[in-house]
């Protein structure tokens, strides 16, 4: 703000206009020349993930960096308890409905009153719950991948007794990466989801990777006159990591537009 201000009074003692000075001192840095802007690589999808149960953790196999596929185990925990709980709800579940099926049959015979009947019904239906409730809980006991990804960082240790909610480790989709830029709104124009890019990424030394628009912001900043731009990159690059940094060309698009 104390830049703009003394640029301000400058404009006025070189006679220069106001709004001119004002435009200068608000264009944007990452505009490093026409149709190249700064870009940063960021993950599609990462999450926290945490416990939904208490219990000691297990098992862990994956340390820190670790990448892994759809599916994989990234959490055990001790579940001795919740286990025999289960079995305990299984077999009250098949007694009762034995016993619905049993009422039902003398209820046809007319040797049971309509009471009793309907109270089996009621039992079946309170077991069926409670097995249903310790089947989730028991497919809390092992966590899985949602995603193919990579541990950024564990919050907890083997052996060690979490609570529900409690953060057990970060992870991150590799799988796709997005490219996060701003643009020149007047861009708009032609620059369209689906629009080819090339991004260049500098902790690779300048390596080219191809790259397409995906999303386009919803607003328009009125000071600097850009807009938001999430591009993604094509094909897999093992070599590639969120967090990354570098430079997004559109070639000649800013003269006439690239399609």
């Amino acid at each position: 703000m104390k830049r703009f201000l003394t640029a301000v009074v400058r404009g006025r003692m070189y006679g220069l206009p106001l709004l001119a000075v004002t435009i200068l001192m608000t264009v944007p840095p990452c505009f490093a020349a026409e149709g190249r802007m700064r870009i940063q690589l960021t993950a599609f999808q990462q999450t926290t993930i945490s416990s939904e149960i208490s219990a000691n953790i297990l098992s862990m196999p994956l340390k820190d960096g670790a990448t892994f596929k759809a599916g994989s185990l990234l959490v055990a925990f001790d579940c001795a308890i919740i286990e025999a709980q289960l079995k305990k709800a299984e077999a009250a579940a098949e007694a009762a409905r034995s016993t619905l099926k049993v009422n039902k049959r003398l209820s046809e015979l007319e040797a049971l009153s309509v009471l009793e009947y309907e109270q089996s019904v009621a039992k079946a239906k309170e077991a069926e719950a409670e097995l249903s409730a310790m089947q989730v809980a028991a497919s809390r006991c092992r966590i899985k991948a949602p995603f193919d990804g990579r541990v950024v960082k564990l919050h907890a240790d083997p052996y060690q007794y979490l609570t529900p909610g409690k953060p057990v480790m970060d992870i991150l989709d590799t799988s796709r990466l997005e490219v996060r830029l701003l643009v020149p709104s007047r861009w708009l124009s032609w620059l369209k989801p689906g629009s080819r890019f090339t991004v260049q990424v500098e902790e690779l030394g300048g390596r080219s990777f191809p790259a397409q628009v995906v999303r386009v912001g919803a607003r328009i900043d009125p000071l600097s006159q850009t807009v938001s731009l999430a591009g993604e990159i094509i094909g897999n690059f093992s070599e590639l990591l969120p967090g990354m940094s570098g430079w997004a060309a559109f070639g000649g698009g800013t003269k006439g537009g690239r399609k």
